[in-house]
């Protein structure tokens, strides 16, 4: 086994032979969901916290349903009624979370870096659910999960995101976890939603949506991120749509065979025409909310397949 980590916070730090790990166990998994048992052992025993700080429906219920799947005890704190708006800190949390000995942490939290703290204070491993505008790991892992198992292959394709990149952690952990896989990314959107220091990240970047579609295999759309905006980013969704929503004449720039993809939740006719989302020959929106459920059943059991091994390996 190439998988190393003891949590689960950002692709940063993955290396490609343990994104293959993860995917390839996911596989099994999905198997394991399609039959009549939808059941395994490998957390039996174990107890697992989800701890939302943003409202969530995927991401949440995806994992409640991966720990229930893996036999764990699951228990999710309605962190809005909690002791942190109360005038908890978020290390206190951390304590009084360490005194209930669970096994498996996943939070999601609204100001990023947050999750890496929690994780230095814990005796569990912590998976990050999403944190600020930093990373949304394994929802760049189940995206890798589905494009892997609807053109083939993880490797040398081209690869567009599209529309609000700076706010978006599911874009930053995907620019990531693509680049290390060896494909071509690029970036479409305005100026205005470019992050800085873009370039850096040695992706290309397009604000005309035709010219960056141009020949693609994937086309992944982002949701535009109107709860972190403070200013304005856009003249408005009616203009948005005109130049940067997924239609059909848009996509006919694509490969013929290019998947279409969107992370959710998916603002219809502002993002991407109902048609297309809906079109059971291009759209893959619908398969990663399942691979959502046996790629995050994958990442629990190989974390306590590790925690299990010893301390010999190094958390990251």
């Amino acid at each position: 086994m190439g998988f190393r980590a003891r949590h689960l916070l950002g692709i940063e730090h993955l290396a490609p032979d343990e994104i293959t790990d993860v995917l390839d166990l996911a596989e099994d998994y999905v198997g394991l969901n399609r039959s009549g048992t939808k059941h395994s052992d490998a957390l039996a025993g174990l107890t697992q916290v989800n701890m939302f700080f943003e409202a969530s429906t995927r991401t949440q219920a995806s994992f409640e349903l991966a720990g229930k799947r893996l036999g764990a005890d699951v228990m999710s704190m309605a962190m809005q009624a909690s002791s942190v708006k109360k005038g908890e800190t978020l290390i206190d949390t951390a304590l009084t979370l360490n005194a209930m000995h669970p096994d498996i942490l996943v939070v999601r939290h609204p100001q990023s870096g947050a999750v890496d703290l929690l994780a230095e204070k814990v005796n569990c491993a912590v998976l990050n659910a999403g944190d600020g505008r930093h990373e949304h790991p394994t929802q760049a892992l189940l995206d890798a999960l589905t494009i892997r198992r609807a053109r083939g292959r993880l490797h040398r394709l081209s690869i567009a995101i599209c529309g609000d990149i700076a706010h978006s952690r599911v874009a930053r952990s995907n620019i990531m976890l693509l680049g290390k896989m060896e494909n071509r990314v690029r970036l479409i959107g305005p100026p205005t939603l470019m992050p800085a220091g873009i370039g850096e990240f040695g992706v290309e970047v397009f604000d005309d949506m035709r010219e960056g579609l141009a020949g693609v295999d994937v086309v992944m759309m982002l949701r535009l991120q109107k709860e972190r905006m403070d200013g304005g980013f856009i003249p408005s969704e009616r203009e948005f749509y005109h130049r940067y929503g997924l239609d059909a004449e848009k996509l006919s720039h694509a490969k013929d065979d290019a998947i279409v993809m969107h992370p959710g939740p998916m603002n219809r006719g502002v993002e991407i025409d109902g048609t297309i989302a809906d079109d059971i020959n291009r759209s893959v929106i619908q398969e990663q909310v399942e691979m959502g459920v046996a790629l995050r059943m994958a990442a629990m059991d190989l974390l306590m397949r590790v925690r299990r091994a010893g301390p010999r390996e190094v958390a990251i």
